[in-house]
């Protein structure tokens, strides 16, 4: 059945200044609904039979372009409702309009999004849409701006922006990655209408290519974990090293909060950070044995990285950034010593485990190209979907 949309004047309700109020009346499956326009008018000065004002009503002009305007905001959502094939009725299609917009810049957005990723202690993904932000405020001057402002023509001159800046290329995909999901962040929380989103048109995908090989041969993995440290640092670099590799390519924030908890009847069971998915890694013998050797009774982690000092997710955050810095440098000069073809970083030893387990015949797919991913999610993916007796035995193959 088809909506009708007019105003009226309710003639049977008088106000105390002898007008009646115009009524914006919806008509729809039998049923009408009344919402006032917020303006009354004195019956005299109504034309009932053409609903509108007569001629010589003073605010003719007035009143006619305000009622044009709002039954166009009524007919539009009408229009929205049946192209999408939406079902609604006459009091839905009030709700619908009358419904109140959040009305917040990005500059807002941006802060509640950052606000809520702090809230939940991931402070170092707080920190990289914090550096995005300051990024598109430096382009910018300011984000004052509803999103509504950001279609494609803006997006483009902000990526021709980043690229003077001599930015490399997975670089501007980070930040307009991050501009995405707090622009789907907006959507759903009903600040900008989806109709608005610039990314089915820009498509982020663009900017990506592959990444530096970042594994290395066995021969080079064992001459790495046999490599004998000439200071307290560097041995601590090397069996961090070699822990991250023989223990599934835990990453080395992960291995700094891990505690006597995570260990049961050998193996290690410990929650990812990034993710918040449960990792389950039978311990090898020489895994263990690093376990023991930094064993301290007065520390409850397992690795001389964090302590009862560090008790905020600030604190640990700071140490962890500060220590991997540390260890990274001191893996590098090793690295150069035992020319080693690329910078030695304990991220190495992730995609080293991943290579060799798809050498030693495990399911490709579920490697997805030895870590050769644009996500950790796909890590995920794949630890998971290993059977415990197709894991162990390929990770036998690991020495």
């Amino acid at each position: 059945m088809s909506t009708t949309i007019s105003v009226v004047c309710y003639k049977s309700k008088v106000l105390k200044n002898n007008e009646s109020p115009l009524m914006l009346r919806i008509c729809k499956d039998g049923k009408r609904k009344y919402e006032s326009i917020g303006i009354s008018i004195l019956p005299s000065l109504w034309d009932f039979k053409q609903n509108k004002p007569t001629r010589k009503c003073p605010n003719k002009e007035y009143i006619e372009r305000l009622i044009a305007e709002k039954v166009k905001v009524y007919t539009d959502k009408v229009i929205e409702f049946k192209s999408q094939e939406k079902e609604f009725t006459a009091t839905s299609l009030m709700e619908k309009v009358n419904k109140p917009v959040k009305r917040k810049t990005v500059q807002e957005v941006f802060n509640q999004y950052i606000q809520e990723l702090e809230s939940a202690n991931r402070l170092r993904y707080a920190d990289m849409y914090k550096c995005t932000m300051h990024s598109l405020i430096k382009f910018n001057k300011h984000l004052d701006i509803p999103f509504s402002d950001m279609d494609t023509i803006w997006l483009k001159r902000y990526e021709v922006w980043l690229q003077s800046q001599g930015l490399a290329i997975n670089t501007l995909g980070t930040r307009f990655r991050h501009l995405r999901v707090i622009y789907n962040f907006a959507i759903e929380e009903k600040i900008v209408k989806s109709e608005y989103y610039p990314f089915n048109s820009f498509k982020v995908s663009k900017l990506s290519q592959t990444t530096a090989k970042r594994s290395i041969q066995k021969d080079e993995i064992l001459s790495v974990l046999n490599y004998q440290g000439q200071t307290p640092l560097e041995c601590l670099a090397i069996d961090l090293f070699t822990f991250s590799y023989l223990a599934a390519g835990i990453n080395f924030g992960d291995i700094a909060r891990l505690t006597k908890d995570n260990i049961l009847e050998n193996r290690l069971i410990y929650i990812r950070k990034k993710t918040q998915k449960q990792i389950k890694v039978s311990l090898q013998e020489q895994a263990i044995k690093l376990i023991q050797k930094y064993s301290m009774p007065d520390n409850p982690y397992l690795f001389p990285i964090l302590s009862n000092f560090h008790k905020t997710e600030q604190q640990k955050v700071n140490r962890i950034h500060k220590i991997i810095a540390k260890v990274n440098k001191s893996l590098k000069e090793i690295g150069e010593r035992l020319n080693i073809p690329i910078d030695l970083t304990t991220y190495v030893a992730r995609h080293s485990f991943a290579t060799v387990l798809k050498r030693s015949g495990v399911n490709t797919s579920l490697i997805c190209e030895a870590l050769g991913h644009s996500s950790e999610r796909v890590t995920q993916i794949y630890l998971d979907s290993f059977g415990n007796d197709q894991m162990e035995d390929a990770m036998k193959n690991l020495l």
